[in-house]
């Protein structure tokens, strides 16, 4: 077949191919297909003359409108802070009670604090700040530091055993494996300890286990957690009398974290979270907590 060949019906040229008896044309391009790459090619080179489009080694063209969607974000963040700023002022110059009396206030406390919350602290404690094992659980009033919304603040401020210079500081020796303590008396201190906060292990254990765990408590517990096992905020020590035990409250959760202590820790936010933002977070726990049952 020739290429000077033309097809009768369409009068194109063939390409001179053939497969089985059909032989392809030479059709050329549709003229739309050149409008439109002539349009795109307009466009693209008006867009590069009008917006920030080619490199030049440490910076950009920065195009004929000079926009900048750096600049429009920042300016968006700064018209956000404006209009934050008719209640994060007041609550920056309120004290927590002044601000927990203000239901106006508290209700962007509770939707800031959520927002807040999700975003820096559900990783450890959950989305509802029930904790997990390990983490404690935010909800209750059992608190390592304290509950109120000024030793919450300044926990979330300082943190637990962190990096921070003013971090609060709070560890349990490892009573067993540091050879404070025999296999025996950790079993019968936390016998003693089972029996503070279950009323059913008191009258299953001996009475006698229980007085031997007491004298060993008293020796060795008492200093931290209180004579009367209710815990000691000032060094972050927890009431061991409630229900709520971050690593279990089973008798072998209970000897393990005599025999190989405990450290838990938590980083401090002075850095990441503005003193509002720490402020509303603290409110926002303890809210939470009142809405217990």
């Amino acid at each position: 077949m020739s290429v000077e060949e033309r097809d009768p019906k369409t009068g194109y040229l063939m390409t001179g191919h053939e497969w089985n008896g059909i032989k392809e044309l030479n059709t050329p391009v549709p003229r739309l297909v050149y409008y439109v790459l002539i349009v795109t090619f307009i466009f693209a080179v008006v867009y590069w003359l009008l917006m920030p489009a080619f490199p030049t080694g440490s910076s950009f063209t920065k195009g004929l409108l000079g926009a900048d969607d750096r600049a429009a974000v920042t300016a968006s963040v700064k018209q956000a802070a404006v209009a934050r700023s008719a209640w994060t002022d007041q609550i920056a110059g309120r004290s927590f009670a002044q601000i927990e009396a203000d239901p106006a206030l508290m209700k962007a406390v509770r939707e800031t604090g959520r927002t807040l919350f999700g975003d820096n602290c559900s990783v450890c404690h959950g989305g509802g700040a029930k904790g997990g094992k390990g983490f404690p659980n935010l909800t209750t009033s059992s608190w390592l530091f304290g509950g109120s919304p000024e030793a919450i603040e300044q926990t979330i401020r300082v943190g637990i055993n962190s990096t921070h210079p003013d971090s609060r500081i709070s560890q349990m020796p490892a009573f067993g494996r540091d050879g404070i303590l025999k296999r025996d008396e950790i079993e019968n201190v936390v016998a003693y300890v089972r029996s503070l906060m279950d009323s059913k292990a008191a009258t299953a254990i001996p009475a006698a286990t229980i007085e031997k765990g007491k004298a060993v408590f008293a020796a060795n517990c008492a200093a931290c957690h209180g004579p009367e096992a209710k815990g000691n905020p000032e060094v972050g020590a927890p009431n061991l009398i409630n229900h709520y035990y971050m690593h279990g409250r089973d008798e072998w959760a209970l000897y393990t974290d005599v025999w190989g202590g405990l450290k838990g820790q938590m980083p401090g936010w002075e850095g990441r979270l503005s003193p509002v933002d720490r402020k509303i977070l603290a409110l926002y726990l303890v809210d939470l907590g009142k809405k217990r049952p």
